[in-house]
């Protein structure tokens, strides 16, 4: 994954990143950066966010941008906008590297956003009460900051359709980890019925939105027609499908793991698990669910899933002329359904 990454980077002219040079550069951000070395020595989940968008390559907090960069590469200029074209770099117009910038500064708000701690399920250990609090202050505010730059941003792109595409992303985000949340504050969480149908709605609103509206309105701003445009979301949607479903069966394909890795109830091997198995077999296996998917169906069903959004999203690629940034593209597939 880090080697697909690192070549595709390479295509779209320079090193991608969470969000702009002048974003990390500013003073606020500088500030922000200060006041979240003061959890230092607790356990907030801030910490941890800002750890990883210095080092994270599991989940590569820079894909959502890359992927912009490299679809929009991959597409080209349009007919209707060849005269425009010493405006690109790298055969990316510079409406579309802001694109990217603010899809990743969506992310990570987002990302910021989740790290709020309910402080009536806080313990000791995690750390003191006020410093708790403080990092409750500081993902809300940071977090929201993150998103009122990339609110700006798009503004700034003067094009209301593209307005409009990532506003619903937004929503969808909001939407989403609503969901997830009311979820698991349920105390019978263990018991939700859930079909994959529904895992994939779900999926869609918190994970693939943003990226499959996002590289709709790169479409968009390079003045493509509706069906390249639906072309671009069909890539983005199935790739991140795929993304996800490769997240999700980790703990159940790692062939060398001193540690049983943590994996939620609600993955997409354990809901179809369920579906095999029939929901009463289901509760009797809840306490050893994890060694009862790895031998049942729900595994090898998932990364056949994973394996069918990759194909649809290479399928969406084929529209897109041969190109570096179109075998960038594949490679994310590639490498996101790939397993031992």
């Amino acid at each position: 994954w880090s080697q697909v990454v690192s070549e595709a980077e390479k295509i779209v002219g320079y090193p991608t990143s969470f969000m702009s040079l002048r974003c990390l550069l500013s003073d606020e951000l500088s500030n922000i950066a200060m006041q979240v070395r003061k959890l230092v020595g607790t356990k907030h989940p801030l910490l941890d966010t800002a750890r990883g968008f210095v080092s994270d390559s599991r989940n590569n907090l820079q894909m959502r941008g890359l992927v912009v960069l490299l679809i929009s590469k991959a597409a080209g200029p349009s007919t209707a906008e060849l005269s425009f074209q010493h405006n690109m770099v790298s055969g990316i117009y510079s409406s579309q590297r802001s694109l990217a910038e603010i899809t990743e500064l969506i992310h990570t708000a987002f990302l910021v956003h989740r790290g709020i701690v309910n402080i009536g399920e806080l313990k000791s250990c995690d750390g003191p009460l006020k410093d708790m609090q403080f990092g409750n202050k500081m993902a809300v505010l940071s977090g929201d900051f993150l998103l009122a730059n990339a609110c700006t941003s798009l503004a700034q792109l003067q094009n209301t359709k593209v307005v409009e595409l990532i506003s619903s992303a937004i929503g969808d985000l909001v939407q989403g980890i609503y969901y997830e949340n009311s979820k698991s504050s349920e105390e019978n969480c263990l018991t939700d019925d859930i079909s994959i149908s529904m895992w994939k709605e779900q999926v869609f609103l918190s994970h693939s939105a943003l990226l499959a509206k996002s590289c709709q309105a790169a479409m968009e701003l390079a003045k493509h027609s509706a069906e390249i445009q639906d072309t671009a979301f069909q890539y983005g949607k199935h790739m991140s499908l795929s993304h996800k479903l490769h997240s999700d069966l980790q703990p159940f394909v790692k062939e060398s793991s001193s540690d049983t890795m943590t994996f939620s109830l609600n993955s997409a091997p354990a809901v179809l698990h369920q579906e095999f198995l029939g929901r009463e077999a289901w509760m009797k296996q809840i306490q050893e669910l994890q060694e009862a998917i790895k031998a049942g169906k729900g595994v090898a069903s998932a990364i056949d899933l994973c394996r069918c959004h990759g194909n649809r999203a290479l399928a969406a690629l084929e529209r897109f002329p041969p190109s570096e940034a179109r075998a960038a593209l594949a490679n994310i597939v590639y490498a996101v359904t790939r397993f031992p």
